[in-house]
């Protein structure tokens, strides 16, 4: 291994087209941590959304006036090769994924805190699990918020606005393993992939209003694309019912506060909406391995790229219109 390597940066603000390959010393390993040889990173659209430094509420937290993590990239499916001082719970040469701290995924090799990684079972590709921490996570902490699967006896009928995304494949897909009737909202070019992942029912919420469906059709809601009036929600939700807010959706200021802060109003009766704040939760990431291992759960990837061409891959999620995951990765070592 050598002193220097490979990442994609951006030192600045700003788009895709930016990014620049650069050679930058190899990370150190600190307290606790692991330095992971990378072999393939999943793309997120918060990727996209701090690369821009958008909303400008994020910037106190990630970088006033330029990002503190100028490599993006935050699901990561890499090789331990070097180990910080009191690691516990990861081995040199093991396979493993895990969330990044703020980014980095975009190199050669990043230092990652070994509490956040989980084994990679042999027959899961390091594509497949780099789409699971970040994106199946948060899928399933919403489900998990939504109350989706927590009554036994019961078959919940769900809503999912903006299915066919990353988070949003993996929502329909542990939906239906948690035995709900799930309904989701795609483009009509997608939506034979979401009825192959579990729903029962698709529709173009952009194309035929909600305002059709009947007041209190759905136990739960989970908004991953915004876009719809709360109180919408709240007339399609039935008495008790909760929606889950996955969406960032807001100004270029503020983000989703102003959204939020609606949200926690109407909240005061009896259809509750509920933020969702997703975090690292390995033992979550572990349970996801073992749905993909089994065949129960199939990360869905629009297509992969090769680390040369990491800037391109960033630049077709900033496109928006992402079916699934990007995936980045690298040549065999």
């Amino acid at each position: 291994m050598t002193d220097t390597m490979s990442a994609w940066r951006r030192e600045t603000y700003g788009p895709a087209s930016g990014v620049a390959l650069e050679r930058i010393p190899v990370p150190v390993p600190h307290h606790g941590e692991v330095l992971l040889r990378v072999r393939a990173t999943a793309l997120n659209a918060g990727d996209v959304r701090l690369l821009l430094g958008d909303p400008l509420l994020v910037r106190p937290v990630f970088g006033l006036t330029r990002p503190k993590h100028p490599v993006r990239g935050m699901e990561v499916a890499g090789t331990v090769v070097a180990l910080g001082p009191d690691v516990v719970g990861a081995e040199m040469g093991e396979d493993v994924v895990g969330e990044l701290v703020g980014g980095g995924g975009l190199a050669e090799y990043v230092r990652v805190p070994a509490s956040r990684l989980v084994p990679v079972p042999p027959d899961i590709p390091a594509a497949s699990a780099a789409c699971l921490p970040v994106a199946g996570g948060t899928a399933w902490q919403a489900l998990d918020l939504a109350g989706v699967g927590l009554r036994h006896g019961h078959t919940p009928r769900l809503l999912i606005i903006g299915a066919s995304g990353g988070v949003g494949t993996f929502a329909v897909q542990l939906a239906a393993l948690r035995g709900a009737e799930v309904w989701a909202t795609c483009s009509a070019r997608n939506a034979p992939l979401v009825e192959r992942l579990g729903a029962v029912r698709t529709l173009d919420h952009r194309e035929s209003p909600l305002s059709g469906i009947p007041a209190g059709r759905f136990d739960a809601i989970i908004d991953i694309a915004g876009g719809v009036p709360l109180r919408e929600l709240q007339r399609l939700t039935v008495h008790g019912g909760t929606i889950v807010l996955v969406t960032g959706d807001g100004g270029h200021v503020l983000g989703p506060i102003p959204r939020m802060l609606r949200a926690a109003v109407l909240s005061l009766g009896s259809r509750r909406i509920r933020p969702l704040t997703a975090s690292p939760r390995p033992e979550v990431l572990a349970k996801l391995l073992e749905l993909v291992a089994e065949g129960r759960v199939v990360p869905v990837i629009e297509r992969e790229y090769p680390f040369s061409e990491a800037s391109a891959a960033l630049a077709h999620l900033e496109a928006g219109h992402t079916v699934g995951k990007v995936v980045v990765t690298h040549p065999a070592r």
